[in-house]
Order: C-alpha cells, then structure tokens, then sequence
C-alpha cells in the first residue's frame, strides 16, 4: 500500500496537504494483467516505443483510479467503490499527483512499485524497467496549472500528449 501526501491548492483558493491512499491487490493486479494484450507490462512497453501519449496518459488514470480507496478504520478492508474513484478524480490532489506521474518518470516508477504489493516484485521490475523518457531540462515550451485549467478541452488533449512526450513542461 502507497501513502501519498499530496498538497493542492482546493476549490476555496486553500493549500491543503492531505494523505491518500493506494493499492492494487494481487488479484486487481492480475486482472490488469490480463486485461492487456500480452500483460499490462508489455502494453506499457508498446504504448512508449510508439511515444503514443494518449495511450500512456490514459494507462496512468487507469492505474491511478484502480488504486484508490480508503483504509477501513480497523485496517482489515481497503474500500474501493466509484463514488469514491470519482470523488477523487474530481479533486485537485488528483490533478497534482496525474500530473506528477506524467510528467515525472522517477515518480511514476515509485508510484507504480509502492501500489503493487509487496511479494510481487518481479512484476514490479518489469513495470519499472520501462523507459517513461523523462522531461528534459532544455524544453523551451512550459504550461502553468492555471493554463491547463483555462485551456479548451481539444487544447488539452493535445497539451497532455506534449507534456507526456517531453515536448512540453508543466510548472505550478
């Protein structure tokens, strides 16, 4: 199970910083596995050599929302319904942490190992092996958070796709 803090600004111009949690059980796993042409690793694998951005920004809210939920107060369930994956879909710290894993590899190999349970290593590895092609430092396009939430929806689209290849950089 992967704690994250996450800090956004809310919809009351407030900076919060709130924990949330994520995990995949190995069954989820499984069934992410097999819901994939050659496993969820090897879809991953093709979706990044062929740099199709909207496959792999769509592949990072697939894995997001299928880890959400909340911990049960004795510890002994982790909730996941669609109410709670749309509430917090709906949420800035959503927002912050898709934005975090798109646009940075390290993180986004931290976050896919840290929901992965723990026994599962060696799919863990493979996942991690992937080449997510970092942002490089010299990128002349940056896009701040309040553009992206200015943007007409087909501009956004294509600004994800950008960011996702290197192309574009995002800044607070």
């Amino acid at each position: 199970m992967l704690k994250k803090t996450i800090t956004y600004k809310d919809f009351n111009d407030e900076t919060v910083s709130e924990d949330f949690f994520f995990h995949l059980s190995k069954a989820e796993l499984i069934e992410l596995e097999m819901s994939h042409k050659g496993g969820l690793s090897a879809s991953l694998e093709r979706i990044v050599a062929a740099e199709d951005g909207k496959g792999i920004i769509a592949e990072f809210k697939n894995i997001i929302l299928s880890a959400y939920g909340q911990r049960s107060e004795d510890g002994k369930r982790f909730i996941k319904n669609q109410q709670l994956r749309d509430e917090f879909e709906s949420t800035e710290a959503y927002s912050e942490l898709f934005m975090e894993l798109v646009t940075n590899t390290d993180s986004a190999i931290e976050f896919v190992n840290g929901v992965i349970p723990s026994d599962m290593a060696e799919e863990a590895a493979k996942i991690a092996a992937i080449d997510l092609k970092p942002v490089e430092e010299s990128v002349s396009t940056v896009v701040t958070q309040k553009e992206l939430v200015e943007m007409a929806p087909e501009d956004f689209q294509e600004i994800q796709k950008r960011i996702a290849s290197g192309e574009v950089t995002l800044e607070p």
